[in-house]
């Protein structure tokens, strides 16, 4: 197959390394920064650049770019993508990608399936992309009622091939209810977290924990800005619960209320518990 990646950084980049190293497919590369293309040529993690106007030889197209340029370069390139060929994103939210875009392609005769590669750094840019980011990580796929039967399972296959545990079908709404628990809520508490006033006396008094707390709060903040409020009413409705239980929380020890406290911390033991083995 014939794939181009638009967007080189630490996503697109991987995924490319990722193709390269398990797949005999060509892989084009497309990005704002001459200087990454020749970085990706020169570690041979894509075997061509490529024009915008040239994406009509590419069986599948994947956007690795932030969600708003997402939509502005399909939409602008929306008649530059092979008929009957295959585009997809990468964005950490699916309602507002796939509303946007999914019928100008179908117009066009372009397949579209909304995408999620589950996995990612805490840094960013082609220069922290691996080959092997993706080995035990999760490829969602959202397809609507409109999807191409066919284009899941091309996509499907075509994760697999490269790497992906595991591929996971949801509606895009479902993904993005989700994902506001699974990782934006992580992001938003990491960030909230690291601005104690404590934060400038803890050498030598950090571990395990603190580093744990604290390693998604170093994030994209232009990026992270946007998907947080294109799924603002998931997220509001997580931060509303985390606010509730860090409440309960909060009165319990403030009351010495130990048998309160005692059941509340049991039940975050049994929830953690019970969640390991539904992976």
């Amino acid at each position: 197959m014939k794939i181009a990646i638009v967007g080189l950084g630490l996503i697109g980049g991987s995924l490319a390394k990722a193709i390269k190293k398990n797949t005999d497919d060509t892989v084009y590369g497309i990005d704002i920064s001459g200087t990454t293309v020749a970085s990706a040529l020169s570690e041979e993690a894509i075997d061509y650049p490529i024009e915008t106007e040239r994406l009509n030889i590419c069986d599948i197209v994947i956007v690795a770019l932030h969600p708003n340029e997402t939509i502005d370069f399909i939409l602008s390139n929306k008649q530059n993508f092979k008929k009957g060929g295959i585009v997809i994103d990468c964005c950490g939210v699916k309602e507002t990608i796939v509303n946007a875009v999914e019928q100008p392609l179908a117009d066009e005769g372009v397949r579209f399936l909304g995408c999620h590669p589950m996995a990612g750094r805490e840094f960013s840019g082609f220069a922290y992309s691996l080959d092997n980011l993706f080995e035990k990580a999760s490829f969602i796929m959202t397809p609507t009622d409109n999807t191409p039967i066919s284009a899941v399972k091309e996509v499907s296959a075509f994760a697999y091939k490269i790497g992906f545990a595991k591929c996971v079908v949801s509606s895009p709404s479902e993904h993005d209810e989700i994902i506001a628990f699974t990782s934006q809520l992580a992001h938003v508490v990491s960030s909230a977290y690291i601005k104690s006033p404590t934060l400038d006396k803890k050498s030598g008094f950090s571990a395990g924990s603190f580093k744990d707390l604290t390693r998604v709060a170093k994030l994209n903040a232009d990026m992270w800005t946007v998907l947080f409020e294109m799924n603002s009413k998931a997220l509001t409705n997580e931060l509303d619960s985390i606010i509730s239980a860090l409440t309960d929380y909060r009165d319990s020890i403030k009351a010495h209320d130990s048998e309160r406290l005692h059941q509340l911390l049991e039940e975050g033991t049994r929830l953690k518990e019970k969640s390991n083995n539904m992976y």
